[in-house]
């Protein structure tokens, strides 16, 4: 017999494979499902201080102060939109926004809960615009002892 699935972590942070990994568990999850909603914010944004045009303390603290209040909106939006859709279909769930690499933060994630299931968005097609996260899927699935669906990104 097959187990329910009933705990799953989501990976998702709102580009356009992971709002396929939304939909997808938006579909297949029953009104007593728990969904963990897990959003990385890579660390590459730390690097976004470049000094090449920063040239003084006043100017970088003002340029930080506004990567992170937009960052900060688009978390917060992004956050909001997946729960209030979860919330809709009748399923509990919880939110949780880490820094760092994306493949350790989900690793890490997962040794806090017993998931029935994680489900991620597969990486980017070649050719296709946007920033990339670095998601590398493969070591991912070998570090994981819990099922792996990686929904194919609608432009694949």
């Amino acid at each position: 017999m097959v187990k329910a699935t009933q705990n799953i972590l989501l990976a998702s942070h709102g580009t356009i494979g992971a709002q396929a990994a939304e939909q997808k568990v938006f579909e297949m999850c029953a009104s007593n499902a728990h969904i963990t909603h897990l959003l990385v914010v890579p660390e590459f944004w730390k690097d976004m201080l470049g000094d090449d045009w920063l040239n003084n303390s006043v100017t970088r603290i003002q340029f930080e102060n506004y990567l992170e209040t937009e960052l900060g909106q688009e978390v917060d939006q992004h956050i909001d939109r997946v729960h209030s859709r979860l919330e809709k279909l009748g399923i509990c769930s919880t939110h949780k926004i880490v820094f760092g690499n994306p493949d350790k933060c989900l690793v890490n994630t997962c040794g806090l809960s017993e998931f029935d299931l994680i489900v991620m968005g597969s990486p980017r097609p070649k050719g296709t615009a946007g920033l990339r996260s670095r998601m590398t899927t493969k070591f991912t699935a070998r570090q994981l002892t819990i099922p792996l669906l990686a929904v194919p990104h609608p432009n694949a």
